[in-house]
Formats: C-alpha cells, sequence, structure tokens
C-alpha cells in the first residue's frame, strides 16, 4: 500500500526546487527585459518577486508550502488586479515562460502538464481587454 508520504509529486518528478529554480531565474530573465511587463514590477530588483513566484510554483506542484507560511493565500486575481493585463501582455508572459521550460530537460509529458497549467493561469490573469 502506498502512504501520502510515499506519494511522488510533479514538484519531485522534474528535479524538485533546483528545476524550479532554474525555471522561475530563466522567466525573470525575459521579463527583464520586456518593455510592456517589466513596469508591471514595482521594484527596482526583480528578486522578491522571482523568489514569490518560485515558492508559489513549488508549492502549487507539490513542494514545500513556503509560499503559504509566508504570505497566505495565492488570490492569484486579486494581487493582479491592479495591473492592466491584457492579451499582449498574456502573451509576452507566455513567451518567458515557454523560454524557461524550454531552458530545462522535462518530458514531453511533463512540458505538456506544465504548460497546460500556466497557460491557463495567464488567460485567467487578463483583465483589461485588447
Amino acid at each position: 500500500m502506498v502512504s501520502v508520504s510515499d506519494e511522488v509529486t510533479f514538484f519531485d518528478e522534474i528535479g524538485g526546487f533546483e528545476t524550479f529554480r532554474r525555471i522561475v531565474s530563466r522567466f525573470y530573465e525575459g521579463v527583464a527585459e520586456d518593455e510592456v511587463l517589466r513596469p508591471m514590477y514595482p521594484e527596482a530588483d526583480l528578486s522578491a518577486a522571482e523568489e514569490r513566484f518560485l515558492h508559489f510554483l513549488v508549492q502549487y506542484w507539490g513542494g514545500p508550502t513556503t509560499y503559504s507560511d509566508q504570505r497566505g493565500h495565492p488570490r492569484l486575481r486579486m494581487r493582479h488586479a491592479p495591473f492592466s493585463v491584457n492579451l499582449e501582455a498574456r502573451d509576452r508572459w507566455l513567451g518567458h515562460f515557454r523560454a524557461a521550460l524550454d531552458s530545462v530537460e522535462l518530458t514531453p509529458e511533463q512540458d505538456a502538464r506544465f504548460w497546460d497549467y500556466v497557460t491557463h493561469a495567464a488567460t485567467f490573469m487578463v483583465n483589461t481587454p485588447g
């Protein structure tokens, strides 16, 4: 019999914390240079945003609950509400995330699962027409 503690999570399956760190780091390299997305980050240094996103993804995919322990419930739409997220912003965000996923070695199934989640999440964040 398999216990809950023996269950392999997607977090573990793709390589754990370091794989997520590489994905998020590559993603923010793109965001830092993006004229549409960069203004949505009020901090001069993106490292705090990078850490928040890293811990969110880690927790979502079955890793440690650091995100909720530090920030509570994700409330993604509420946290993004102050920013005008239109289709162009979504597409740019997805472009940087695609590059990030392409920078790590995932199986086609793992890639598809991760990509499916982020495409749905990015579309869910759109709050402005156009």
